[in-house]
């Protein structure tokens, strides 16, 4: 499902999504043209999660298509843990929130990495350490 919002997925990227999906690893691909711009901050990237949480996994399996929304997590200020986090801070902008209960952890790690290297963007449950380990280990290489 990636591939309908990302235009390429780098060999590294592939690698890191093996490793760590489902899970807290946001990935940063180039976007596909035409996306709407609140999915891209106005660059030519998108950021792109497999999900662990159930809701979400089953949202987006009964959809059968990947579900696009810009970021929950308001820059600076804590990550949402519950529906009424969420509220509180969009209120009206957001058309609809979906409840799946208490979050556990905090905001994802985000990166991106390609052929230029490993760039970490925000640090997150996944350490750079361990990325870096699942871009040279065998297992993960085609």
């Amino acid at each position: 499902m990636a591939t309908t919002v990302a235009r390429a997925l780098p060999e590294e990227a592939r690698r890191l999504a093996r490793a760590f999906w489902p899970g807290p690893l946001t990935l940063v691909v180039p976007a596909r043209d035409g996306l709407p711009p609140a999915l891209t901050a106005g660059t030519a990237t998108i950021g792109i999660r497999v999900s662990s949480h159930a809701t979400a996994a089953a949202l987006v399996a009964g959809l059968g298509r990947p579900v696009t929304a810009p970021s929950a997590n308001p820059p600076g200020a804590t990550p949402p843990r519950s529906v009424d986090d969420a509220r509180a801070f969009f209120g009206g902008r957001v058309a609809a929130y979906v409840d799946g209960g208490e979050l556990a952890g905090g905001a994802s790690t985000v990166a991106a990495a390609d052929a230029g290297g490993l760039r970490v963007l925000r640090a997150g449950p996944i350490t750079e350490p361990a990325l870096r380990a699942a871009l040279e280990d065998s297992r993960w290489r085609s």
